[in-house]
């Protein structure tokens, strides 16, 4: 049976996953909530100024007072800023599942920061939420998280192809999962 548990601080060897705070909008600003190819890869807006980024820090403090609320600020420990997201977005309590977003500052990427928060997030969902399954899906066009999503064990269900329209061009969307026994063996 799934428990809530709300989204509690979590230490990885390089990170710290926490609630988000009114101070790091700067960070926020700085290193990815204002980038478009970033928010584009998992079809987010671009904010780019202090009061749309408080505006958005206003929606994901104000849901942590419920216990089905997962979003973290991706803090690298070395220089204390905040380099992206994780989220567990989509919560299934009936089917006991939930699903992974997350997206990493470029200048962050290919350094192994989104694998350690994602297997760090993994593990709560099964440890501490109880969850039988995690999801997370990718765009074909984003080879780098198709990495990550491999490096941490997820299992290829299929592609909803031609899901997204992009640029111009259509882009299809690549679905994979994590069974608890997966997880456990």
């Amino acid at each position: 049976m799934l428990t809530h548990v709300g989204t509690k601080t979590i230490e990885t060897e390089r990170l710290i996953l926490r609630r988000f705070e009114y101070t790091d909008d700067d960070a926020m600003l700085k290193y990815w909530i204002a980038d478009e190819k970033i928010q584009s890869l998992y079809s987010e807006p671009v904010y780019s100024t202090k009061a749309e980024v408080k505006g958005l820090l206003d929606k994901y403090i104000g849901s942590y007072e419920r216990e089905d609320y997962y979003r973290w600020a991706v803090i690298e420990k070395a220089s204390g800023e905040c380099i992206g997201q994780i989220a567990y977005f989509l919560v299934d309590s009936k089917n006991h599942f939930a699903e992974i977003e997350y997206c990493i500052g470029s200048a962050f990427q290919c350094k192994g920061y989104a694998t350690e928060a994602t297997k760090a997030v993994i593990a709560f969902g099964f440890n501490e939420m109880n969850l039988h399954k995690v999801q997370i899906c990718t765009k074909t066009i984003n080879v780098p998280s198709k990495r990550v999503i491999e490096k941490c064990g997820f299992t290829y269900e299929g592609t909803l192809r031609d899901y997204f329209y992009m640029n111009g061009e259509y882009v299809g969307r690549l679905y994979f999962s994590i069974l608890r026994s997966e997880y456990e063996a």
